[in-house]
């Protein structure tokens, strides 16, 4: 869900790092019409979850303990082999992460998706969004002296209280996978939230870029000088309003690939006043529905969140710049889709 150190380089040999070929692969377009209210759908209000929780009949955005995450709070330390000169002991390398991961769910409603919902209802996605990422906040972060107080996050199925997290973890991402054909198993619109005690590689690379760019170049920062660049130029614009950019990278791999970035520098979710998280809503509502335009089908796509760490030293919370990434599958029509392929 990331843009690699290729990407964010800015220089020729970091963009022909990587040689890619495109493929098709044609499969058949889901024409599924879904009922408002599914009553075997766990996600559903009133429905029962996998652990024997009852959803409660909620009325906008839902968020609650994944009932199989994917990383725990608790689980057994990872004994590695040593370093004892063997290859097994050189060239596999692991180390334990703990986590906490959650599932939010967009609207109460089955049948819709992002694309369908209006802006007030995008914008309590992003108020659950940041709620949970202002809950993970280090209180050491300098980010966290911009953040309101929040009941979240929501318990687990182990416990009925609403309690913080039971360790420092460094990182939050955000993501949504939608669709069937990026291995979204349930239709109901929702998304999940991973938080580990590890910066993830993905994020990683890139925030290396960030923060060498900041460094090399007086304390400028790279996404908002190429937001400037990319609105001067006007040739990969998908969508505009004064607090955000929707564009095609110059750098995309995918034939339909969307980044929303912020104009101004902005870290964290945390950073943004309320007027901004409502252009934020029309830059998430047009880019999803224009999507699903595209091909008059319900578009599917890898969209995630990049911004400043939970914890983390002043260069990386101060190089790191709010965007979205948007990876759809899709190469010129609703029933084909691209791989990589070299």
């Amino acid at each position: 869900m990331a843009v690699r150190s290729r990407v964010l380089q800015a220089e020729p040999s970091g963009l022909i790092k990587t040689c890619v070929i495109n493929r098709g692969h044609q499969e058949a377009a889901s024409e599924a019409l879904l009922p408002a209210y599914d009553p075997s759908c766990y996600l559903c209000p009133g429905n029962m979850r996998a652990q024997g929780d009852m959803n409660p009949h909620y009325e906008n955005t839902f968020a609650f303990v994944n009932d199989y995450s994917a990383v725990k709070e608790q689980q057994a330390d990872y004994q590695s082999s040593g370093r004892d000169g063997s290859l097994s002991s050189l060239l596999l390398q692991a180390e334990a992460v703990t986590g906490k991961c959650y599932v939010i769910t967009f609207s109460p409603s089955h049948n819709v998706t992002l694309a369908d919902l209006d802006l007030p209802e995008i914008l309590l996605v992003i108020d659950t969004w940041t709620q949970l990422y202002t809950a993970h906040l280090s209180t050491l972060s300098p980010l966290a002296k911009k953040s309101l107080p929040t009941t979240f996050p929501p318990a687990s199925h182990q416990s009925r209280s609403h309690v913080g997290p039971n360790a420092q973890y460094r990182y939050m991402q955000i993501f949504e996978n939608k669709g069937a054909a990026m291995g979204c198993s349930n239709p109901h619109p929702h998304g999940q939230v991973w938080t580990t005690t590890s910066l993830p590689e993905e994020p990683t690379l890139e925030l290396e870029q960030l923060k060498k760019y900041r460094r090399e170049q007086g304390g400028a920062n790279l996404l908002e000088d190429y937001a400037k660049l990319e609105a001067d130029k006007m040739e990969r614009l998908v969508f505009e309003n004064a607090a955000f950019l929707a564009l095609c990278p110059w750098w995309a791999i995918w034939p339909f690939e969307v980044m929303i970035v912020a104009k101004e520098h902005k870290r964290a979710l945390v950073d943004f006043l309320e007027e901004e998280k409502m252009m934020l809503a029309e830059a998430i509502s047009e880019v999803t529905r224009r999507y699903d335009n595209l091909f008059e089908t319900h578009f599917p796509y890898s969209m995630g969140i990049h911004q400043a760490p939970l914890e983390g030293t002043d260069a990386e919370i101060e190089a790191s710049h709010f965007h979205i990434h948007f990876y759809p599958p899709l190469l010129r029509s609703a029933t084909v889709r691209k791989f990589l392929v070299g």
